[in-house]
């Protein structure tokens, strides 16, 4: 039997986008760290705007 998350037609999207992502193995957890951060500001700021 195949792996559900790869023959599901919902589940394939989000493996795809998420779990099997092709990023280059060398971005480091900061680069990772700095994205949720940008992130989260920019969610501030939109959220400080909207208030």
């Amino acid at each position: 039997m195949a792996n559900l998350r790869k023959t599901h037609p919902l589940l394939k999207i989000a493996n795809d986008a998420l779990v099997d992502l092709p990023a280059p193995s060398n971005i480091s957890v900061w680069w990772n760290f700095g994205s949720l951060l940008g992130l989260c500001l920019a969610t501030q700021i939109l959220t400080g705007l909207f208030l």
